[in-house]
Parts: structure tokens; C-alpha cells; sequence
């Protein structure tokens, strides 16, 4: 008899046990989004076409409404990168902006001479990007990161 009570209640704290693991659905985590320079692109008039890659790491969907970034290359005057995208990227994707913009003079130059010379450049991303978690709450979120362009083969004046 006491080995049928004690299979007993070992199967009971069992099936408790499980039953505590289990979950009510997928976990909703929300992760810092990230941005990058996917590509640059510089005109003839001397003005960039910027895709800016930008990185929801969270495993639900997050509306992107703001992009305010200081653009610094070789510690140049920064260039300003706004955008309002607008757009929602789902769960642990990317999606590109395209901004137009015309760079402060001394980032012009690093850009131009790196690409005379064909070799990289160093570049740093600082500011906020505001999301809104899906059935959320718009956040800012600070970002800053660097990273490097170098110039493509074959498409003159194009960095990635």
C-alpha cells in the first residue's frame, strides 16, 4: 500500500510540475532595435543616397516611426540622418530606409578621398530610433554603434 501512495503522489508532483513548465504562448520580448549604413551612394551633384538598414531584434513586430542619427565619419562634423519610415518590421528581421541627404563638407571629403583611394572608413551611428512594440507603446531607444564602409568593385562611387 505504501508503494502504490507514493507512485501516486510522485506522478501528482509530476504532472504539477510539467503543468508549471508549460507556457501560455510565445514569449514576447522586446529587444533594442539597431541600424547600420547598408549602402551609400554618392551622386553626381555630390549629395549620398543612404540605404540605412534598420534591425528589429525583438520576437514580435515593431512599428518603426522615428530615426534620428548623428552620422560621424573620421571624426568629421556629423551628418544628419532623420527619417520617420513608417513601416513595421516583424520578429527578428531588417528592412532599409532610403534617405537623400547632403553631407557636411568635411564628410564629403572622407568619403570622397576613401573612395579614391579605394580603402574603408570607419563610420559611428549615435542618437535614438523610436519603435512601437506590436499592441504597444511607442519607446526611444538610444543607440550608438560603429562600423566600416568600403568602396564596391565595379559600381563607382557606391560604399558598403
Amino acid at each position: 500500500m505504501k508503494r502504490a501512495t507514493f507512485a501516486a503522489i510522485a506522478a501528482t508532483l509530476c504532472m504539477l510540475l510539467l503543468a508549471a513548465c508549460g507556457s501560455s504562448g510565445p514569449v514576447r520580448r522586446v529587444s533594442d532595435p539597431a541600424a547600420s549604413i547598408q549602402q551609400l551612394s554618392v551622386r553626381a551633384d555630390g549629395s549620398w543616397s543612404l540605404d540605412l538598414r534598420l534591425d528589429n531584434f525583438s520576437s514580435i513586430p515593431m512599428r518603426f516611426d522615428a530615426v534620428d542619427l548623428a552620422m560621424t565619419v573620421q571624426g568629421q562634423p556629423p551628418a544628419t540622418l532623420r527619417t520617420s519610415p513608417g513601416f513595421t518590421i516583424g520578429p527578428e528581421s531588417a528592412d532599409v530606409a532610403t534617405l537623400q541627404l547632403v553631407p557636411p563638407a568635411g564628410a564629403k571629403i572622407a568619403i570622397a578621398d576613401a573612395l579614391a583611394r579605394g580603402s574603408a572608413i570607419a563610420y559611428e551611428l549615435k542618437g535614438t530610433i523610436t519603435a512601437t512594440p506590436e499592441d504597444g507603446k511607442p519607446r526611444v531607444f538610444e543607440f550608438e554603434r560603429g562600423n566600416a564602409l568600403a568602396p564596391v568593385p565595379g559600381l563607382p562611387g557606391v560604399m558598403r
